[in-house]
């Protein structure tokens, strides 16, 4: 008996230094699983619910491990809405809106919208619990508010030129349409379960996906347009 859990003693120090070792060659593709495993565990129990262990061991690290190279749970979770924030703006700039005619560009940004939250419910997920903390976490980034800069830079531009080419009215607020479009994409995919119920409808079948994408644009572009 004394053999045996000397022997499991000697796998644990052993796993240990194996563990060490995977931080030391590749530290960055380590502190991605913690994220990757971290983005799991918010969004499927919430920052209250959510297990450091569970993480740490999704992760195939230990919580000391963790803690020394990412930190408490409130800054992994700041670090995750961060990464979840940056991924999406990055997927934004490469749309290359600039290069398309305007209404093409509006169009574009807002089927963009629309599959990115239909692909990505952990996103939504992350906002809807941070809202219930009345952004608590957020208000602490250095990094989030510098993301969207370029953004709406970017969708101004798109703006000027359609005004430009008398296809748009002046006078629109990139920073309130950007706001408009994720809402009529937000609140479909969020409400879809209770809509369903109310309106008796499939609001997630393939053909009300298609016409629920042909009506925001349409709605987006006609309030645009001159």
């Amino acid at each position: 008996m004394g053999g045996g859990s000397g022997g499991e003693a000697l796998e644990r120090i052993e796993a240990a230094g194996k563990m060490r070792v995977r931080w030391q060659r590749d530290p960055a593709g380590m502190r991605q699983r913690i994220l990757d495993a971290a983005l799991e565990e918010f969004a499927r129990h919430g920052f209250g619910d959510a297990r450091i262990d569970r993480i740490a061991a999704a992760a195939g690290a230990n919580k000391r491990m963790l803690y020394y190279h990412v930190g408490n749970k409130e800054t992994l979770y700041l670090a995750v809405l961060e990464a979840a924030y940056a991924r999406i703006r990055i997927a934004e700039r490469a749309l290359n809106l600039e290069s398309l005619a305007p209404d093409a560009a509006i169009a574009r940004l807002v089927e963009f919208t629309w599959s990115y939250f239909l692909e990505h419910p952990e996103f939504l997920t992350l906002l809807n619990q941070e809202n219930l903390y009345q952004g608590r976490h957020l208000r602490r980034s250095d990094s989030v508010r510098p993301l969207h800069s370029p953004f709406v830079g970017m969708i101004g531009e798109v703006l000027a030129r359609g005004v430009a080419a008398g296809a748009f009215r002046p006078g629109i607020d990139p920073v309130q349409l950007y706001i408009s479009i994720a809402g009529l994409a937000y609140f479909y995919v969020s409400n879809r379960w209770t809509l369903g119920v109310i309106f008796d409808r499939d609001l997630f079948e393939a053909e009300a996906r298609a016409e629920r994408l042909a009506h925001m644009t349409d709605l987006v572009l006609s309030a645009l347009r001159r």
